[in-house]
């Protein structure tokens, strides 16, 4: 393992001007960094991570709480988790990454250790009971979702609102008047988390605003669930002809019971979906989509948290992408 010492002798420099171009703590001249960068490089050196915490009181290592949940669609948090990860490896951090259930006991874990020097929250509720040991904290911290109260917290978020908005007008304009939404599993409705609650609203804001009726049936994304939401939506509202999807399980099943029933996609049933690019493009219909932008998500929280951007929430505007599953609704039965 090549040691400090090796590179300085490299760069034909003393050990303690390696140390301050490594640390920051003294001004060092552009020559003689770039010197002692480029010996550091053609070596191969790594600094002692636990010298750098006690030289410099900072563990150079993010914190990601992302709980991983049976009802939550672990692709879409993986791929966050591996943008925070990249974002951070090119700035020259580590990632702790927390998956328990513990909520508040393991942020007072980490924070009351000093094992981390920022951290970063997923899978955010309205009322997430994190917020106080947040604001609290003197680290710190970035949310990858918004809570019913921002103020004074980090967050990153898609619109999720905005989202709603956008799929209920989408369909309105083709002429639909009833939707459903197939959404979530119930227990994510019951934590309130942001994503769900704030694409829901939407919907119905949008859908009111332009005389749409919406009916919403929560979906744990199996294909038995997927099949009983189906059956519930048509019993209760034979004339829906257009779902929003929020449910990334669900689509597969839904597409396939829907082809079962006889039901063609678009001409019977239009179908958007708020899911990842590939999910909505390799379905056997293409599906219209809002994509959910996770590696931009976990990009600027790394940025936002570690840049020490403040107290700010960027929500990052949805984009709807028409493709083969959305047409004209279905002229009713006897209508001239």
């Amino acid at each position: 393992m090549v040691t400090l010492a090796e590179v300085a002798r490299h760069a034909g420099v003393s050990a303690s001007t390696v140390s301050y171009v490594l640390s920051g703590k003294r001004t060092i001249s552009m020559r003689t960094r770039e010197r002692v960068e480029k010996s550091i490089r053609e070596l191969g050196y790594h600094p002692n991570a636990g010298a750098r915490a006690l030289a410099s009181s900072k563990s150079n290592i993010i914190a990601l709480m992302m709980p991983l949940r049976i009802d939550t669609y672990v692709p879409v948090m993986v791929e966050i988790a591996i943008a925070v990860a990249t974002t951070a490896r090119e700035r020259g951090l580590d990632v702790l990454l927390l998956t328990g259930q513990e909520g508040p006991e393991a942020m007072r874990r980490v924070v009351g250790s000093g094992l981390a020097d920022a951290m970063i929250l997923m899978d955010v509720e309205l009322e997430d009971a994190r917020l106080p040991l947040v604001r609290e904290a003197a680290r710190p911290a970035a949310l990858i979702g918004l809570p019913a109260d921002p103020s004074g917290l980090t967050c990153v978020d898609l619109d999720f609102a905005a989202t709603g908005r956008l799929c209920a007008e989408h369909l309105a304009g083709l002429g639909h008047r009833d939707i459903a939404v197939v959404g979530e599993a119930a227990a994510v409705y019951e934590r309130r988390t942001g994503f769900a609650e704030r694409t829901l609203q939407g919907v119905r804001e949008r859908a009111a605003e332009l005389g749409v009726r919406v009916l919403h049936r929560p979906c744990d994304g199996s294909y038995e669930s997927t099949a009983g939401t189906l059956a519930r939506i048509f019993d209760e509202r034979p004339a829906t002809t257009a779902m929003i999807v929020q449910n990334e399980a669900a689509i597969g099943p839904l597409l396939s019971l829907l082809r079962q029933q006889g039901r063609a996609v678009p001409e019977d049933i239009s179908v958007v979906a708020v899911c990842p690019e590939p999910v909505a493009t390799q379905q056997s219909v293409a599906l219209t989509s809002v994509a959910i932008p996770a590696h931009e998500m976990g990009r600027r929280a790394v940025e936002l948290v570690m840049d020490g951007a403040g107290a700010v929430s960027e929500l990052l505007p949805p984009r709807l992408t028409v493709r083969a599953s959305t047409g004209p609704a279905p002229t009713p039965t006897g209508a001239p």
